[in-house]
């Protein structure tokens, strides 16, 4: 395989978060909520592996911490049907008891409830996780994989009392150490970071089996750099759009094409600028193509930020356009997919 190219472009960040209450390698992932009537009051819902869940608001000051223990990773779906209501559902691995935690957003409050019914425990050690919404059946999944690469599928379901509950429907192993993974609700694939290797693509149903793709390799050359950790997509129209690597070994964000074979089209770095310090060593990432009001009208990136200069670490997010505009032609800004109305079948 002929490496590309390597196109690098530098952009700032629009915002900060706090920093995270506990020292050293502590902050690591991160998701967007979007609330159901005013994009500006959206959030972001961070992990810190030392001790809980972070609420931050947009302009990212902290507004709930939930201490209920390390929390790896964390993922959000819409309409989740849950006593009778369709509710905004939100999943972390809790690497404490090697379990998953699952919450609903009160929209009045902006605020984590917890709703699991039990002791979510995986069978493997819980480490990276991404949420996956079927658009064949309408059903919910969480991945989870481990460091050891191996990788669970679990079905998220009311159990009848307006708790979520769970069963694991399908599982694998991967070679060597695994953490970030990504799903795609429209075209139902699942992406997952195999840290010293590259990037796989699977099936995302259950059935799907274990037939993979490569998507990209780390090699001499290439735009990747171990480890390879966060995966985000950037849903834009008609299947197209971006699924995006973090590059933690040379600090940069590799951006593909969302259809077909992924093909690579650039890749970014998140420099000084603004009052803002430069973003370094990111676990992981995410990406929404909605626009959330006056400071990120066409979209926003998150990015955990491992030497913040600031104190602890913290969170970085940037304006979409910003990025987009960066590149010559510039990337798409496509705001219509609403992620509050997805198109998956009840």
């Amino acid at each position: 395989m002929v490496s590309p190219l390597i196109i690098r472009q530098v952009v700032t960040a629009t915002v900060e978060t706090e920093p995270v209450p506990s020292t050293g390698d502590a902050a690591d992932d991160a998701a967007i909520w979007v609330h159901p009537a005013d994009p500006a009051q959206s959030t972001i819902i961070a992990t810190n592996k030392k001790g809980g869940l972070i609420v931050y608001d947009l302009s990212g000051h902290q507004i709930q911490y939930v201490q209920d223990g390390p929390m790896n990773n964390v993922d959000v779906r819409y309409n989740f049907p849950l006593g009778g209501e369709r509710v905004t559902l939100v999943a972390a691995t809790n690497r404490a008891d090697n379990s998953i935690a699952v919450y609903r957003v009160n929209p009045a409050t902006r605020q984590l409830e917890n709703v699991a019914a039990r002791a979510l425990v995986v069978d493997s050690s819980a480490y990276g996780a991404c949420m996956y919404h079927s658009p064949a059946t309408g059903r919910y999944y969480l991945f989870v994989d481990s460091a050891k690469g191996q990788v669970e599928q679990w079905e998220l379901f009311d159990n009848g009392n307006g708790q979520v509950d769970s069963r694991l429907v399908r599982a694998f192993v991967l070679g060597t150490q695994t953490e970030g993974c990504v799903a795609d609700d429209e075209l139902a694939y699942f992406y997952i970071s195999e840290e010293a290797m590259g990037i796989w693509k699977f099936g995302a149903e259950p059935e799907a089996g274990t037939d993979r793709t490569l998507v990209d390799a780390l090699k001499p050359g290439g735009p990747l750099i171990a480890d390879v950790e966060g995966l985000a997509i950037y849903y834009a129209s008609d299947g197209t759009g971006y699924l995006i690597a973090s590059s933690q070994g040379s600090d940069e964000f590799v951006v593909y094409q969302r259809e077909g074979k992924n093909r690579y089209v650039m890749t970014f770095t998140i420099g000084k600028g603004g009052g803002i310090d430069h973003v370094s060593n990111t676990d992981g990432i995410e990406v929404a193509n909605f626009s959330l009001g006056p400071d990120f009208p066409q979209g926003m990136f998150v990015a955990q930020d491992g030497h913040n200069d600031n104190g602890n670490q913290n969170f970085k997010l940037v304006s979409w356009s910003i990025i987009a505009e960066a590149m010559i032609p510039t990337l798409t800004i496509d705001t219509t997919r609403d992620p509050r109305q997805d198109s998956a079948t009840p």
